[in-house]
């Protein structure tokens, strides 16, 4: 299900609203309610006091009589408020349904309710005990009010709140959706642009200047995101491409050498002439597509498997005798610098093929009789094993794309990888160490060039982490 912001901040501001309006109606029911009761209790304390009053200075039937007149005159007719005296003379006793009287409940400060015959609310009460007087016994005078429209004025009250703030709450959501809406504006102008690129205007850029700044940063992001997208289309143009031309001239070569074998009739010789030929370029395209399943799985990041413990310059060495009939043949030397006793967690297989890649590289740009440099050492965080050759300059723009796929130096240093390779060797360098968690670099000065890469220290097992 699909969200919206604009639901979502509409939902956002009606649900504060609510919230809100709920919060301060409660408060002022809560303030009305404590009012009318203070105001109903205020009512019959002041008709309490001043019966009270008169009842005090009554010692006799005669004088009591006057005192039940005036009760009955205060009395509305309809018995919103009322009045009774309890006394156990009968003469003194006042009020009507004094039989109900025992269901009143009071408190000590005298203060009550009853529910009476035909009142859906209960009146609220107070009573007084006042002391006898010359023929008077002591009596009880009792006054009570009815609730039912102080009730009604909180159901009013209630109901006109509710609906107002129903209709606030709409107000709100109403206004907060022109509000979102206003207010997401260039987020959707950021959207209809960016839904207005296309591949062949990956260079195109989404503008920051006149956006809010809560937007600056998602923009810098997506322009950023597009840089690296357009880079990587281009790389994979240029890999295309590169492969396209890697495996055309060997299967040129086969179909070229298979169409003239067949032109005419061979001799068996010159059909295995043909089929040796054909298996050299049929090992090289083999090669091509081994070296870029290796690549495939280790960009899937796959990491190296079957670590094994061993010192890193019996690896070295191991490699080097691998290229002994090579070297001599350039009468070239290679030379182990650095600590040899080092140690380090590896999948041999894939050290030993990331050491032979930067070891025919070195041999295929360095002058017969050169000598080659093996140098290992440790930092913080890796160990790292570079190897070093005289020859030309390679300079720093192509130092950063040496370990690109089927990258080219310019002619100049006689081609990187043109020799034997098929320009995927410093690729799989790159891989191998990514595998071990290492990194790659490449540096030349004085005429001396050295590329190398390292295994991340935190591999080399539990004795080297203690």
């Amino acid at each position: 299900m699909k969200r919206s912001i604009t639901a979502r901040l509409v939902t956002m501001f009606a649900a504060a609203a609510l919230l809100t309006f709920a919060l301060i109606g409660a408060a002022l029911y809560t303030v009305l309610d404590r009012e009318l009761t203070r105001h109903q209790d205020d009512e019959l304390h002041i008709g309490l006091k001043n019966m009270a009053y008169s009842i005090q200075h009554v010692g006799t039937v005669e004088r009591w009589n006057r005192v039940q007149a005036r009760m009955d005159t205060l009395a509305p007719p309809d018995g919103s408020v009322r009045f009774w005296v309890l006394s156990d003379d009968p003469r003194y006793l006042y009020g009507s349904g004094l039989a109900d009287m025992q269901r009143m409940t009071q408190d000590a400060d005298g203060r009550g309710a009853i529910m009476l015959p035909g009142h859906s609310d209960a009146m609220r009460t107070q009573s007084v005990y006042i002391a006898p007087l010359d023929d008077r016994p002591g009596v009880r005078l009792i006054i009570g009010s009815d609730s039912t429209p102080y009730r009604r004025t909180r159901q009013v009250f209630f109901t006109a709140l509710l609906a107002l703030s129903l209709v606030a709450v709409l107000a709100v959501a109403l206004a907060g959706h022109w509000i979102a809406r206003v207010g997401l504006q260039p987020l959707v102008r950021l959207s209809d642009e960016a839904q207005a690129l296309r591949p062949k205007t990956l260079s195109q850029r989404l503008p920051e200047a006149a956006l809010p700044i809560e937007l600056q940063a998602l923009t810098g992001a997506f322009n950023g995101a597009l840089a690296r997208l357009e880079a990587a289309y281009a790389q994979l143009e240029a890999f295309n491409a590169d492969v396209a031309h890697e495996l055309r001239t060997p299967l040129g070569n086969l179909i070229g050498g298979t169409q003239v074998a067949l032109s005419r009739p061979r001799s068996a010789p010159e059909l295995q002439e043909v089929l040796a030929s054909n298996l050299e370029d049929l090992e090289r395209v083999r090669s091509i597509v081994n070296d870029m399943l290796f690549l495939a799985r280790a960009d899937r990041g796959e990491v190296a498997t079957g670590l094994v413990r061993t010192p890193i310059a019996v690896e070295v060495r191991k490699t080097i005798e691998f290229f002994e009939f090579v070297l001599d043949e350039s009468h070239m030397q290679v030379r182990i610098d650095g600590d040899q006793g080092i140690e380090a967690q590896l999948e041999t297989a894939l050290f030993r093929r990331a050491m032979s890649n930067l070891l025919q590289n070195a041999i295929e740009h360095s002058a017969p009789g050169a000598q080659l440099v093996v140098a290992l050492r440790e930092d913080a965080a890796a160990t790292w094993i570079t190897v070093s050759n005289p020859g030309e300059p390679i300079a720093r723009a192509h130092q950063l794309h040496l370990f690109d796929r089927f990258y080219r130096v310019d002619a100049a240093r006689h081609g990187l990888g043109q020799h034997h390779g098929h320009g995927l060797g410093l690729a799989i360098v790159k891989a191998v160490a990514a595998m071990h968690g290492g990194q790659v670099a490449a540096s030349s000065a004085a005429g001396t060039n050295t590329i190398g890469f390292s295994v991340a220290r935190s591999a080399a097992g539990p004795e080297e982490a203690g």
